[in-house]
């Protein structure tokens, strides 16, 4: 049984950073996913994979994980690359990629 301890992004659905900045420890799926013939449902017998604990900070994750014996592996965040941009550049005389509608 191994886990994954991972700090969520942001969705796409939103401009801010809510909902980010904890850590999650999820186990991994031990067995595969079948999928129902009658109803066409998902379902899986194994009960870890509904599991999911979060954490404040990556260390308490890393603490609890190797209290309890559990195998994990560590997916550090990605952080964005964002660069300013001004409204006002839309409308500059000398822009690399002319303005069209």
């Amino acid at each position: 049984m191994s886990a994954r301890i991972f700090s969520p992004a942001k969705t796409a659905m939103q401009s801010g950073t809510a909902k980010t900045g904890y850590w999650i420890l999820e186990f991994e799926p031990e067995t595969p996913r079948k999928i129902d013939p009658l109803m066409g449902y998902t379902s899986s017998s194994d009960m870890k994979s509904q599991v999911r604990l979060t954490f404040a900070t990556k260390e308490e994750a890393v603490a609890y994980a190797e209290k309890n014996g559990l195998a994990f592996r560590i997916e550090e965040p990605n952080k964005a690359k964002r660069r300013q941009v001004s409204y006002a550049d839309n409308f500059r005389y000398d822009r690399k990629i002319p303005w069209t509608h």
